[in-house]
């Protein structure tokens, strides 16, 4: 499992799809990972995506799950590039099972709730069965303010400086230089206001001594968003006749999210896009008439600066009163699969209806409305003096002049005016119709021959609709419009088993398995996928087996779709930064080619960047209609060892896998950073079109700093992973108990993303979230009424990103992150028959997540780590009860 997947704890910031639960398999990305439920797919939990939210399915209705990774396409279809997670119920439950608990974190957060009702029945001949669940559960937000790690907004002073050796060190405090009494800018320099109300210079280099202006975004920000959901499912088979059944799977799911972060940092920009500068008076029949609400002290600094005959200025201001940016999302997930199977003349078949849809209905706050605003802040005197909006058809439609000159001085009345709760709406729905069957018609001298055949359609649709403020960018965040996509897919496929060899000599047992799938797409047209491979027994222990399969995955909605949607990207490293007006070399060159960047060195002496600067870097994201689908080559040998004729080994297996797997054609967004390092001196100008810079100084912006970094998706050059995987498993009695053992070792040999056809091979493994080495380990021990489970999660060494490192002239693998281990344990105690009490704890030993903070790559907004790989949260208990009956 690799990452990023999305989970509680790095989903604060997402759009839509907070607390959602997703796996990615061999760091491939979510979309290649195929997840189904008893062999059919289910919906997805992400609009516009294939990913499937875990959390909807009830674990206690899980009976196993099967992995089968690599190549996996030509059995199951499209989105198994990378593998298959397949998921099988419980069939024959009979009872009823009752479980609840309690948990939380030793900081007294993440408070866990938990209860679950799981039943069933089976009929007399045990040929029908009908089983239901209810669950609930409630997990409690944790927030970045209660970990000394997070408490405090800081940056990495090697991102700021530039040296290597500083990386790890944190500048903190780095406050936000958007202050709730607002920084305003005049002629000579900018100003704001303390405690008291009186103006004082402003500080907007996020330094310890900005103390009284700067703003701690992180007393607001979420480690791990708090999640309600209730869980309702239920599966049945209904025997019709001796050789007949019908089936159905039902499940309904629904959730509550709440995000949290801090108030909208607001600029004079986001209201005034062309200059940023607002006006200090207004034209009143023909004369000139100064806002009442501007302070003399800033008037008599300001001038005409942007040449409309009116004095301006230029501020920033976090709008507390508006409060806390983030949203409450109401996510429902349903599905139905149902159908006929039985056997007809030894030939077993299976028809099969599935509908699935997830819908989002999510409300935020903490915006405000553009053009309100801008209505709001060009006051003039009324008849009586008293301050009235400039524009007559604004004042009938509610205009109240707005105050931003100090702390808390928006009137409750000119804050309902520019408040703009926001909304959005998404919808995804998967309609699919299948059948197979399957048979051995003949015998051949090794064994029978075993043949399977289908056919599936498939119907897969996606909207997400923000509002209408949102759409237009006039909310003063991000732009995001609406993306609505639809596809449909006819598939067929054909499987074969061909035994070759049986009892012969070095041949215990030797068969050739093979299949072939073929697909129409409306989107991409045809498509073909393949696997072919043997396995082989030399002996009884021990067992050899290879495989070679083309899989294909066809585009998503999102990545076909979407329209050019804003986003603010972070943890990228400026490459001018430190360029002077004679360094040498072709990233300096190229730099100083930018007039806002050679203005920027002219007055500083080389290329500086402030805070502001490293928070107002923005972009847009957009889909590409003109996609195909992209094509993963993958091979995968391995070795199965059961020693059973071995008495002292009749308990062990071993198991390893070789596994490669390159695919053509990925579709991939080009990195930003990738953007950036080739345009600046890499030798591909064309991505200088992705990049806008400041060509002069804006408010608090450096003339030349990044204002606009955009990516796209395309077919990229490829994308690939290889290693090795191994298990060993043991089970036997031990003393008065029985002991069971199981080692899992997954080795990285590569690596690699290729951002566009020619160019260079970007290595990722071994990076943080692809660790050349991860294991984990799980020990048990049954002794009478007592059960001790263990769970060791070991995560290798890592490095940083080596884009990142380049910039810094360092090597791949040059700076480390030290290795993680993990501990959970459990004690079950049997209280009397079928009544279980349960205690545990998980990161026993209370292991730290490593400090990948801000301005490093894989750094999680709020947590100060990567949240998806590591812990950011510490130990946590829990106690239990469990009752059959």
């Amino acid at each position: 499992m690799g990452t990023p997947a999305i989970s509680r704890t790095n989903s604060n910031f997402s759009t839509a799809s907070a607390g959602v639960a997703t796996v990615d398999l061999r760091n491939l990305g979510t979309s290649r990972t195929l997840v189904l439920v008893n062999g059919r797919r289910v919906v997805s939990g992400v609009p516009g995506d294939s990913a499937v939210d875990l959390n909807t399915i009830p674990t206690d209705f899980i009976e196993r799950v099967e992995l089968l990774t690599g190549g996996a396409s030509a059995t199951y279809g499209s989105d198994a590039v990378a593998g298959v997670v397949n998921i099988i119920l419980k069939k024959n439950f009979n009872g009823l099972l009752a479980d609840a608990s309690v948990g939380g974190s030793e900081q007294g957060d993440d408070a866990k709730r938990k209860l679950s009702l799981t039943f069933g029945t089976t009929s007399a001949d045990g040929a029908s069965n009908i089983m239901g669940h209810f669950g609930y559960s409630r997990q409690g937000a944790v927030y970045s303010k209660d970990r000394d790690a997070s408490a405090i907004d800081q940056y990495s002073e090697g991102a700021l400086t530039g040296k290597a050796e500083d990386l790890f060190k944190p500048r903190r405090p780095f406050f936000s230089s958007y202050a709730p009494q607002g920084v305003f800018f005049h002629d000579t320099g900018s100003y704001t206001y303390d405690a008291a109300g009186n103006p004082i210079p402003a500080s907007t280099n996020g330094s310890a001594t900005q103390a009284p202006t700067g703003y701690n975004r992180s007393e607001f920000r979420t480690i791990a968003v708090p999640t309600e959901r209730y869980n309702f499912a239920t599966s049945g088979n209904l025997a019709l006749g001796e050789n007949h059944s019908a089936f159905f799977e039902g499940n309904y799911a629904s959730t509550k999210v709440t995000t949290k972060l801090e108030p909208f940092a607001l600029g004079s920009d986001d209201i005034y896009a062309a200059s940023g500068q607002v006006p200090a008076e207004s034209f009143v029949n023909g004369a000139v008439v100064r806002n009442p609400l501007v302070p003399q002290y800033l008037y008599d600094r300001i001038s005409d600066t942007d040449g409309d005959g009116l004095r301006d200025y230029f501020f920033t201001r976090r709008i507390s009163e508006v409060g806390n940016r983030g949203s409450t999302a109401q996510r429902d997930t349903f599905r139905l699969a149902t159908g006929l199977k039985g056997t007809v003349k030894d030939w077993n078949y299976e028809v099969y209806g599935v509908y699935g849809s997830t819908k989002e209905a999510q409300n935020s706050g903490g915006q405000v409305n553009v053009l309100n605003f801008r209505n709001a802040l060009e006051a003039i005197p009324g008849a009586d003096g008293t301050p009235i909006c400039r524009d007559a058809n604004a004042r009938l439609q509610g205009c109240v002049p707005i105050n931003v000159f100090g702390f808390n001085t928006i009137s409750p009345a000119a804050l309902k005016y520019v408040n703009a709760p926001g909304s959005l709406e998404t919808s995804t729905t998967q309609k699919l119709l299948g059948g197979s069957i399957s048979g051995e018609p003949f015998e051949l001298p090794a064994g029978p021959l075993g043949i399977a055949a289908g056919y599936e359609w498939r119907k897969e649709f996606s909207s997400s609709i923000p509002d209408a403020l949102t759409q237009a960018g006039l909310n003063a965040g991000n732009a995001t419009p609406p993306t609505e996509g639809e596809f449909e897919v006819k598939e067929a496929f054909l499987e074969t088993r061909i035994p070759i060899l049986k009892d012969k000599a070095f041949a215990k047992s030797l068969s050739f398995l093979g299949a072939v799938r073929l697909g129409d797409y409306s989107t991409v047209g045809n498509t073909t996928s393949w696997n072919a491979g043997f396995e082989w027994a030399p002996v009884a222990d021990v067992k050899l087996r290879a495989t070679r399969a083309l899989s294909t995955r066809a585009p998503n909605i999102n990545e076909l779709f979407s329209p050019p949607s804003q986003d603010f990207p972070s943890g990228l490293a400026d490459p001018c930064e430190g360029v002077t007006a004679t360094s040498a070399g072709a990233r300096d060159a190229a730099c100083r080619a930018a007039p806002g960047v050679m203005a920027n060195i002219n007055a500083n002496g080389s290329f500086t960047v402030n805070q502001s600067d490293l928070q107002g870097v923005s972009g847009y994201n957009r889909g590409n209609p003109n996609l195909g689908e992209e094509k993963g080559k993958s091979s995968t040998v391995g070795i199965v060892v059961t020693p059973r004729s071995i008495p002292m080994l009749s308990k062990f297996t071993f198991t390893a896998d070789y596994f490669k797997i390159d695919i053509e054609d990925a579709i991939v967004s080009t990195p930003r950073q990738y953007a950036l390092d080739s345009c600046y001196g890499g030798g591909n100008t064309t991505f200088c079109d992705f990049i806008k810079r400041r060509p002069a100084a804006t408010g608090a912006n450096s003339a030349g700093s990044l204002e606009f970094i955009d990516t796209a998706v395309s077919n990229s050059g490829g994308l690939g992973t290889e290693g090795v995987d191994a298990t060993a498993a043991w089970s036997d009695t031990v003393g008065a108990g029985r002991l069971n053992a199981r080692l899992s070792w997954t080795h990285l040999l590569d690596g690699y993303n290729i951002p566009l056809p020619g160019a260079e091979s970007d290595p990722f493994y071994g990076e943080v979230g692809a660790a050349k080495n991860k294991a984990a380990l799980f020990l048990g021990y049954k002794w009478g009424k007592f059960n001790l489970t263990s769970s060791t999660t070991y995560i290798g060494e890592s490095s940083l990103d080596n884009v990142f490192l380049s910039d810094f002239d360092l090597p791949a693998g040059a700076i480390k992150i030290k290795e993680k281990v993990y501990n959970d344990f459990q004690l079950t105690y049997t209280l009397r028959k079928e009544v279980d009490l349960y205690v545990g704890v998980d990161n026993a030993f209370n292991t730290k997540a490593p400090a990948i903070i801000s301005g490093i790559p894989g750094n999680t907004t709020g947590a100060e780590t990567d949240a998806g790989t590591y812990d950011p949260i510490g130990r946590r208990y829990y106690l239990g009860l469990r009752v059959k009956m």
